[in-house]
């Protein structure tokens, strides 16, 4: 279980913010109405409550941030060490010794004038003396603001931390930087370490959990290490280091051997050594790594003695916990994590060798004492000499036989991974849909069908009929022609006379004079101005022209240009007959007459007459979807009977769903002063 959450510190307000909380919540919460007319005891009250209850507000808040930072030497080493790393454990107590100095100045200001304001002979003098309170709390508050921001700081980083339970099985993975850690810790947990191909991708701890044996084991990732002295190491590799000196973990010393990581296998070996004093009374493996590249037993004689001399030190921690020298299978260990090949097998060996010593240590302890007592294993004796070998059933039997030639049916079939592999990989090789297809003949599997064919989707003229069809088309066509041959006149020479001839040669060359004309209009619509007819010198379109062609043909052309002038000529304003008098005189002439009651009803009849008529809203028009006039008029009834109900309420319509502000706001929230409340 993990026993720090730092996730739910309080967050620390900056200075401002810090003095506006509380100035706003003693506005709120204390009473805010006082008159010089009151007794000067009350005065004093009113002014001490205000004093008192911001001192308290203050002291509060201070006190909550100072008790819900962890103190560093109260909790578990690791801890303590880490954070000492990561900010620097005499900023830490001093940011937070500020916090608990600016506390009690503040309640020693508040003491202070609570005492004066005991002696105020005056409504002005306590309100200075609060004044003054107030202003000095907010004062010491606005000097620790560095020390708030660094603490705030601090809070946002220890949430980001990841959790780690110092007490619970730990697997820690360590070694030079790019030799594979967080690759294999997001092969076997379900973390997500960022992995690249240079060195220091991981800058901090990361945490993933794994299961053995139906029991959870804590993954720890660490930054990589380099060779140096202790001094000149760096924050992320003191993490490595304070993970290694507190945490009682099974430790993976993780070796690359192919020196792909930028690292020879001495450089690894030298770091080895120079922190092997870390390693004790902890079980230790040798991992091996990047065995893809190159194999261990593919490596230089040096390099294997150096190998051999880091596999005797990792015997060391084996014989120290009770264990035989002959045990070496899991001390030195090859996977490669590109391939997962020994990446189980490393997981299983070191929460193997995690769990022994475990129940080792609690071998050990005094508590088994108390325990042993409870407990009786029963060791079954045999009763004869008989043998009685296990009973298995032949259906079972026959069973396994089918379950073994499936699996062998499936090694020997080979699976679209396989095929990926052999061809070039992913990226390279693009699996065949047509190896499933149901054809009547095997070859025709891979027969290139083309999609598009002379611009026409071959797969719309895909039919088994078509044959058929087109013979049935085919012979429809001919009916068709043989029907028609009779009726089919062709205008050629041969039945015409020459006059007829001429004309219609005429005829044809005028046709293909208009397309000409036509087409090349059209080709120059855009860039050719538009000219106004008036501007047009050529005079191609106007009356007399028509009028000429017209009784070229034999037709009187009046009516059609009477027709063509008035509708050209545009619309005037022109007075009725109505609105003039009966003698035909101008209507300027009565200004001075006022007109009869027969001359207004006259002049609304001529106005009604010059607009088109309205139609009455009860009209029936057949096409509404009402049977008759008495069925419109009941639905119209019904209609404004219905948005009687909307008007009322202010609605726009059916789908107005708008609930007003039945209190609004500014009128029923806040503090109600001491008077009338009727207004309310």
């Amino acid at each position: 279980m993990v026993q720090y959450n730092f996730k739910k510190i309080t967050v620390v307000p900056n200075g401002k913010d810090f003095v506006d909380i509380i100035l706003s919540r003693t506005q709120r919460q204390t009473p805010t109405v006082v008159h010089k007319g009151y007794a000067i005891s009350r005065i004093r009250q009113f002014y001490m409550r205000k004093v008192k209850y911001t001192q308290q507000n203050f002291y509060d808040k201070l006190s909550t941030i100072i008790d819900e930072f962890p103190r560093l030497d109260d909790i578990h080493p690791f801890y303590g060490d880490h954070l000492h790393v990561l900010y620097n454990k005499d900023h830490y107590k001093l940011a937070l010794g500020q916090i608990n100095t600016a506390r009690n100045l503040i309640s020693k200001v508040a003491k202070d004038y609570v005492k004066l304001l005991k002696y105020g002979d005056s409504l002005y003098r306590c309100k200075s003396l609060k004044v003054a309170a107030l202003g000095r709390m907010c004062t010491v508050i606005k000097r620790i603001g560095p020390s708030l921001a660094y603490l705030e700081q601090i809070r946002q980083h220890m949430a980001r931390l990841p959790s780690i339970d110092p007490n619970t099985r730990t697997i820690l993975i360590c070694g030079y930087p790019n030799v594979g850690k967080s690759s294999f810790i997001n092969k076997i947990t379900r973390a997500d370490v960022d992995v690249q191909p240079y060195a220091f991708t991981t800058k901090s701890l990361f945490v993933g959990h794994t299961d053995y044996k139906y029991l959870r084991y804590q993954v720890i990732d660490t930054p990589g290490i380099l060779d140096r002295p202790f001094e000149d190491r760096n924050i992320i590799e003191m993490c490595s280091i304070t993970a290694l000196a507190h945490l009682r973990a099974a430790v993976l010393f993780f070796l690359d051997i192919s020196g792909s990581c930028g690292y020879s296998i001495a450089q690894q070996a030298a770091l080895f050594h120079s922190i092997k004093s870390l390693f004790m009374n902890k079980p230790l493996m040798i991992v091996c790594n990047k065995t893809d590249l190159q194999p261990l037993e593919g490596i230089s004689e040096e390099d294997k003695k150096l190998v051999a001399e880091m596999k005797d030190e990792a015997m060391k921690t084996v014989i120290g916990q009770g264990g035989e020298a002959t045990d070496e299978a899991g001390v030195l260990l090859t996977m490669s994590t590109l391939t997962e090949d020994g990446v189980i097998s490393v997981k299983n060996a070191a929460c193997e060798r995690l769990l022994n010593q475990r129940v080792e240590l609690k071998m050990k302890s005094k508590k088994l004492n108390d325990c042993l007592n409870r407990f009786h294993v029963a060791m079954p004796k045999p009763r004869d000499q008989k043998e009685r070998p296990a009973c298995i059933p032949e259906a079972v039997l026959e069973a396994r036989a089918k379950q073994a030639e499936a699996d062998a049916e499936k090694q020997k079939r080979k699976l679209e991974r396989d095929l990926e592999n052999e061809n070039g990989g992913a990226g390279v090789y693009s699996a065949s849909l047509r190896k499933h297809y149901l054809l009547a003949n095997e070859e025709w599997k891979e027969d290139i069908m083309p999609e598009i064919l002379d611009g026409h989707n071959v797969y719309d003229f895909v039919d088994p009929d078509i044959l058929q069809r087109l013979e049935e088309l085919e012979r429809e066509e001919g009916l068709r022609q043989d029907e028609e041959g009779d009726d089919d006149f062709e205008m050629d020479g041969a039945e015409l006379s020459p006059e007829e001839q001429a004309a219609l040669a005429e005829i044809r060359k005028k046709k293909s004079l208009l397309i000409q004309q036509h087409r090349m209009k059209k080709s120059t619509a855009e860039s050719r101005p538009t000219v106004p007819r008036k501007f047009d010198k050529d005079k191609e379109f106007t009356s007399k022209r028509m009028g000429r062609q017209l009784s070229a043909l034999g037709l009187d052309p009046t009516l059609a240009i009477n027709r063509a002038r008035s509708k050209s000529r545009g619309r005037k304003r022109e007075r009725s007959v109505e609105r003039g008098d009966d003698n035909g005189n101008d209507a300027m002439d009565v200004d001075e007459i006022t007109p009869s009651k027969k001359q207004r009803r006259s002049r609304s009849l001529s106005m009604a007459r010059s607009r088109s008529m309205s139609r009455p809203r009860s009209e029936f028009v057949p096409g509404e979807g009402f049977k008759d006039k008495p069925q419109k008029e009941q639905a119209i009834k019904l209609f404004k009977k219905s948005a009687n109900k909307r008007n009322k309420d202010a609605r726009r319509g059916e789908s107005d769903r708008v609930i007003p502000t039945l209190k609004p706001k500014h009128l029923f929230s806040g503090k109600r002063s001491s008077g009338k409340t009727d207004r309310r």
